[in-house]
């Protein structure tokens, strides 16, 4: 049942995510599904929770390969789910996805509807097209492709605020015992609850949350 007292917050779906994360991507389109049927009285905010920190160090041979095998196994568990494996062979791979969480939260301050326009150039960048997120030339070419002001994004991308603002939502995360992503919390009668993740199948989600 939905909330009735009067000092109840309002409904929240919380989305915790990285941008560079395999699994991430694979669950986006059942999080449009989700979205999509969020009732009205519930609304969604994306936490940007931080996979790995800022790093220029090559990424380890076993971690490649242990990340590549992540992708075969999202390719077999999760329909409609491709990777470009040209990436391991075109790009230097880096261990680190803070700046790609520091870009969407760059392009949500420049314009709030630019949160997944940025999350999806990435996502793509990454996983179709065999570009390095974690360079920063990279997410500023993304931040050209939608077209946001690049200038005034280069500078919030290594602002202050923006560090604090991912530093927070890294915080909060952990905060509430996030400690996998993708995650689903809804937030109601002042109590934080989580929700099972299936990447093939929305219904029970959905319809818990028309319960609330």
């Amino acid at each position: 049942m939905r909330p009735n007292s009067e000092n109840d917050k309002p409904a929240v779906l919380y989305y915790f995510h990285d941008p560079m994360c395999s699994w991430c991507y694979a669950f986006r389109h059942s999080l449009e599904e989700i979205v999509q049927s969020l009732p009205q009285h519930i609304s969604l905010q994306k936490i940007v929770a931080g996979l790995a920190p800022d790093s220029f160090e090559p990424m380890p041979l076993a971690t490649q390969a242990y990340v590549q095998k992540n992708w075969q196994n999202i390719e077999q568990r999760v329909r409609n789910t491709q990777f470009n494996y040209d990436f391991w062979t075109q790009c230097k791979p880096i261990r680190s996805t803070y700046p790609a969480c520091r870009a969407v939260l760059s392009a949500k301050k420049q314009d709030a509807s630019k949160e997944d326009q940025m999350l999806k150039a990435i996502q793509n960048g990454y996983y179709q097209q065999a570009k390095n997120p974690s360079l920063l030339a990279t997410l500023h070419a993304f931040a050209e492709e939608i077209q946001l002001d690049v200038e005034m994004f280069k500078q919030d991308l290594i602002s202050p605020e923006i560090e604090q603002q991912l530093v927070d939502e890294i915080q909060f995360s952990r905060s509430i015992g996030i400690r996998s992503f993708p995650s689903l919390t809804l937030f109601t009668q002042n109590q934080y609850l989580p929700l099972t993740i299936d990447y093939n199948n929305t219904e029970a989600v959905i319809a818990l949350l028309k319960e609330y």
